[in-house]
């Protein structure tokens, strides 16, 4: 194999398929071949409608600040997603076998040359659904990781639950994200989930999944404070997970936690957040907001708990939930050449997906 075909945008607005020649295999690589890759419409298509941060301003790594109008990356975008699940074709490392099938995030591409001494490789147990293992190596911890910045927020850490369970616990956006973060909660014990969304689509798919469906238009703070009473003055939920890139679902997750509560977010808000008020319930309620980005884990527990140990407990949720996360999150399955054309459909709203999954020559 020498070739690869690959998704690209090389202007806004613009999706095309690239031919793109491969480097050979080094000494203790492996050549990818894709099975299916899995679309992350949030923050792909941000870079199809012109609206991504990184299009506009370039972060300082080593300050920590962004300095707009020097874009850190500019068109054509040439690698898009981070949901692949692949079988190794060849190996040149005793580490991995051929034919062994492995979650990775290489962009979506039907072939990568990987390097496993700096990528992030996940052998998939037999039995797990190639179109699941899209979550593995780097959405599913994701929402893992929002669950560990809850459980330090709770107190020392023994387990991905100590900040769910036995407590109440609202999602904001039931997008993928969101479901997957709701279900991780209720499987590590939460006591009541609720999960709120301003899609009614996307609030039956939350019920069918067992949670208390909620509309994000409508106040679920107050709804919420009247059904979870802790005691005189404190009401609503111990935890929200906050997973709605808009500023209204930050402002709706102030409203909804108790005193003193934390709101952990996950979301990415391309356009900002300036519509956020923080005079109100975030001032006289004493809350806490913490960004889980999947690039930290909570200070101090790096060691413990790294990517591999996050995908390692996506892949339990997922052997527990098989059914239910086929059923109901992945929405559409087609081909790798209809990508574009269902991206751009999404991109304009005349397509709603939660998640998409793209198939390379039916491998899968």
């Amino acid at each position: 194999m020498s070739a690869r075909r690959n998704l690209v945008v090389p202007a806004r607005g613009r999706i095309e398929i690239a031919e793109e020649e491969l480097p050979g295999v080094p000494e203790g690589g492996l050549l990818l071949e894709t099975l299916v890759t899995g679309l992350s419409a949030g923050t792909e298509l941000a870079f199809v409608k012109g609206d991504h941060p990184g299009l506009h301003s370039r972060h300082d790594t080593e300050l920590g600040l962004f300095r707009s109008g020097v874009p850190e990356q500019g068109y054509p975008v040439r690698r898009l997603g981070y949901m692949e699940v692949a079988r190794v074709a060849e190996s040149r490392t005793p580490a991995f076998r051929a034919g062994d099938v492995l979650a990775t995030a290489y962009g979506h591409a039907t072939a990568h040359v990987a390097d496993p001494l700096s990528e992030h490789l996940v052998p998939l147990p037999a039995a797990l659904d190639p179109l699941l293992g899209v979550f593995v190596a780097h959405f599913g911890p994701i929402c893992a990781n929002g669950l560990l910045h809850a459980a330090a927020d709770a107190g020392p850490v023994r387990g991905l639950g100590d900040g769910v369970a036995g407590r109440l616990v609202l999602v904001t956006g039931a997008g993928p994200v969101g479901l997957v973060t709701g279900l991780f909660a209720r499987a590590l014990g939460a006591r009541e989930v609720a999960v709120a969304d301003s899609d009614p689509r996307r609030r039956a798919v939350a019920e069918r999944l067992g949670f208390l469906p909620l509309d994000l238009d409508d106040d679920p703070g107050r709804v919420l404070k009247t059904r979870w009473r802790h005691g005189p003055g404190e009401h609503g939920a111990d935890v929200v997970f906050q997973c709605r890139g808009k500023p209204g679902a930050l402002h709706a997750a102030l409203r909804a936690v108790r005193p003193q509560g934390s709101v952990i977010d996950l979301a990415f808000y391309t356009e900002g957040a300036d519509a956020v008020r923080l005079g109100e319930e975030f001032h006289h309620n004493g809350l806490s907001l913490r960004c889980a980005q999947i690039g930290r884990v909570p200070r101090g527990l790096a060691h413990t708990w790294d990517r591999a140990r996050l995908s390692a407990e996506t892949i339990r949720l997922l052997d527990a939930h098989a059914g239910e996360v086929r059923e109901h999150l992945i929405s559409d399955v087609v081909g790798f050449d209809d990508a574009p054309a269902l991206m751009h459909d999404v991109a304009a709203r005349r397509r709603h997906v939660l998640t998409a999954v793209f198939e390379v020559d039916g491998r899968s």
